[in-house]
């Protein structure tokens, strides 16, 4: 077995690895190991289903054109690219671009406005 490196994952991925994993007898980083393992293989683009999942995220392929395997593996796709964006996005300073007004919590909990401007008010 290769010798393991120190990595990070987010919180909800260990969480959900130590409850699934105790199902299966493994520990929260047998889990995440299973779960990293079987992504890759599924990632792989050797295959014919491989390359049909690729193309309907490209959206050259109708999903309902794939078989229920080929669906599980791009819907999987589809919701860890959301994710990933999600994480990655600010979606308030998109919104003020466009002159939008968010409310939203601050780094404290508290609700606060927040206009197009810059600006913040706390909403009581």
């Amino acid at each position: 077995m290769a010798n393991d490196k120190p990595t990070r994952f987010a919180a909800d991925l260990l969480e959900s690895a130590a409850v699934e994993g105790s199902r299966h007898s493994r520990s929260a980083k047998q889990q995440l190991d299973y779960w990293a393992r079987l992504g890759r293989a599924v990632s792989m683009p050797q295959s014919a289903a491989r390359q049909r999942v690729e193309a309907a995220l490209a959206g050259t392929v109708e999903v309902s054109s794939l078989d229920a395997a080929e669906r599980v593996v791009a819907n999987a796709e589809l919701d860890a690219s959301i994710q990933q964006h999600a994480e990655t996005t600010s979606y308030g300073e998109l919104l003020a671009v466009e002159g939008v007004t968010v409310v939203a919590l601050d780094e404290d909990g508290r609700l606060v406005r927040y206009e197009p401007d810059g600006s913040t008010t706390p909403v009581e």
